[in-house]
């Protein structure tokens, strides 16, 4: 089979470089200084401010002078996940790809095109001498996979134009016009170095090979979440033995749905073989149920050496307990349209020996503002009947729709001129930094556009490369359309 032609060139030369860069979320220093370069070397005004956003301004095209300013916006970072049997090192690394058909991957490990591809897009019409356009305003905000830092620090003058064209959507042929707010809710819950009572058996068990994917996006294809499935098993355990909780490091990170949860624990000796038998029981059940949308799953069982201490016992059936009651997934619909409105992440489980302490981190989304601290408190109330304690973050802001948006009105009109069908004009339930800038920024038009990606978050991440070139054509007829100022 021939292989598939990476196209527009320009786009997939930049994206290479934007992948030779280290660009971890909250470590995004390397990628900054090489746009930052990247903007000197082309004589274009380029600005850092001080929470590492980064601005390159490009003058008009001949004749094209008096347009809107048009943003283009993407943001920098992006989530560092890997296969357990890989080595890579994403501080220091360069992402390395492959062509799967009309699909460009990565070996074992996040592509980076959520969102390098929208990177790459801008770093290609910043140097593009042949594309016409009015004054473009490239902005590249840090941190947006792991708290939007970068969109919250920035100020209210940073850029000037107030109509944007955001390139961290995953599906080409949608333009999307509102967004979900977000918050996190963390759980600390402490406990007390308890010894094991002679003659216990400690063994291993771990959830692997889930589809994960993004905890907005994908939250409604109902995909198993590998914390929740473990912390299923272990209640039904406690229920049945006497069961001690020796360690537990399941799920990663808030935005993203957990793929793997692996704990220790340990059982009256006279109850191994037993627990056995529970747990490929268990795993028919489970693999029964998400027969669907989880082909790949395993449930391991391995004996360890024996444990001597363990969390102590009131703890454990504590948190297990609190964890097994926790809401997961879609909590409700929206009214008006078939869009998830509120729903519940439950993203990592961390026992940390050094702070004798639990940790428990989640993320809950809604289109509305009042579901979301609703749906918070919910998971919030779970553990602090548990004892824990519990901090709810301040979160982000959603995107409400322009029903008189100027730059949809173009989107729309040169999709069906270019693509000669309809977009998708649709609402997303992932959080976008638009919903920020929206607040920031009074009047600021915009719409999220992108070309189709899957798997994002997880290392099963793809990007559909023809797809490339379709939002490339249709985002260069956008740029000779933006109207003149009045």
């Amino acid at each position: 089979m021939t292989e598939i032609e990476l196209k527009p060139k320009c786009v997939f030369d930049c994206f290479a470089k934007v992948n030779a860069v280290p660009r971890p979320s909250k470590k995004e220093e390397q990628m900054i200084s090489f746009l930052v370069d990247f903007g000197k070397q082309l004589g274009l005004e380029t600005e850092c401010d001080k929470v590492g956003n980064v601005i390159i301004r490009k003058p008009a095209t001949p004749g094209m002078e008096n347009r809107k300013i048009l943003i283009l916006q993407s943001h920098m970072d992006m989530v560092c996940e890997k296969n357990n049997n890989v080595e890579f090192d994403f501080a220091k690394d360069a992402i390395q790809t492959y062509i799967d058909g009309e699909w460009l991957k990565a070996k074992g490990t996040t592509l980076g095109a959520d969102d390098g591809i929208g990177v790459a897009m801008q770093m290609a019409l910043l140097e593009s001498s042949d594309i016409e356009h009015g004054p473009l305003e490239c902005v590249f905000t840090r941190d947006e996979e792991t708290g939007l830092t970068g969109a919250f620090g920035m100020e209210g003058d940073f850029m000037k134009g107030r109509m944007m064209v955001n390139l961290d959507s995953e599906d080409e042929g949608q333009i999307f016009v509102s967004c979900a707010g977000g918050c996190r809710t963390f759980v600390k819950m402490p406990y007390t170095p308890e010894a094991l009572p002679q003659n216990f058996f400690t063994f291993s068990l771990c959830i692997k090979g889930l589809t994960g994917g993004h905890s907005g996006d994908d939250i409604v294809k109902m995909r198993a979440n590998a914390n929740k499935l473990l912390a299923r098993f272990l209640y039904l355990s406690l229920k049945k033995y006497d069961l001690r909780l020796v360690d537990i490091q399941a799920g990663g990170l808030h935005n993203a749905i957990p793929r793997e949860a692996t704990c220790v624990c340990a059982i009256p000796m006279k109850d191994k073989e037993q627990i056995r038998v529970d747990w490929n029981l268990f795993a028919a059940d489970v693999e029964e149920e998400y027969s669907v949308t989880e082909k790949n799953m395993e449930f391991l069982l391995s004996s360890e050496e024996p444990a001597t201490e363990a969390v102590d016992k009131a703890t454990g059936i504590k948190l297990i307990t609190a964890l097994q009651a926790v809401d997961n997934g879609v909590f409700a619909m929206c009214q008006d349209i078939d869009l998830v409105e509120t729903s519940s992440n439950l993203a990592s489980i961390r026992l940390k020996p050094e702070t004798k302490t639990i940790e428990v981190n989640s993320s809950q989304r809604s289109s509305i503002y009042s579901a979301r601290v609703n749906m918070a408190n919910t998971f919030a109330a779970v553990f602090e009947l548990a004892g824990a304690e519990v901090e709810i973050g301040e979160g982000y802001p959603g995107w409400k729709m322009n029903p008189n948006s100027e730059i949809l009105r173009i989107s729309v009109e040169q999709y069906r001129k270019v693509m000669k069908k309809d977009p998708l004009v649709l609402g997303i339930h992932a959080g976008l930094e638009c919903g920020l800038f929206s607040e920031k920024f009074p009047g600021m038009d915009m719409v999220s556009v992108g070309p189709t990606l899957r798997g994002v978050h997880s290392p099963d991440e793809k990007l559909l490369i023809p797809t490339v070139q379709m939002v490339w054509d249709w985002l260069i007829e956008v740029l000779k359309n933006i109207p003149a100022e009045k």
